[in-house]
């Protein structure tokens, strides 16, 4: 695997972490935060830009579907890892 993704992987593990830690601390709720990310999500999905692949988008949205499912699962009292997250949103991302 590529080290930038690895790094990357890192990266979006440590934002969770720092999600369930505002999250846990009441200052902002899960509803809220899936709220934000979905906001934040479609804003740059739909920011005017020319036609770009599924894959390129799919790519833009990876951080914002990892963290909302990062974020349901953490709520839920679940601790899963950044793989089976991952794989989750591979599995379902035609769903959304």
């Amino acid at each position: 695997m590529n080290t930038a993704n690895l790094q990357l992987e890192g990266l979006y593990a440590a934002l969770a972490a720092l999600m369930n830690a505002i999250r846990d601390k009441g200052v902002l709720s899960a509803s809220e935060i899936e709220t934000l990310l979905r906001d934040a999500e479609e804003l740059n999905m739909n920011q005017g830009r020319r036609q770009i692949s599924d894959s390129n988008r799919d790519a833009i949205g990876f951080p914002f579907r990892y963290l909302r499912a990062a974020n349901r699962a953490a709520a839920g009292g679940q601790t899963r890892s950044f793989f089976d997250i991952a794989t989750e949103i591979g599995m379902t991302k035609d769903d959304e």
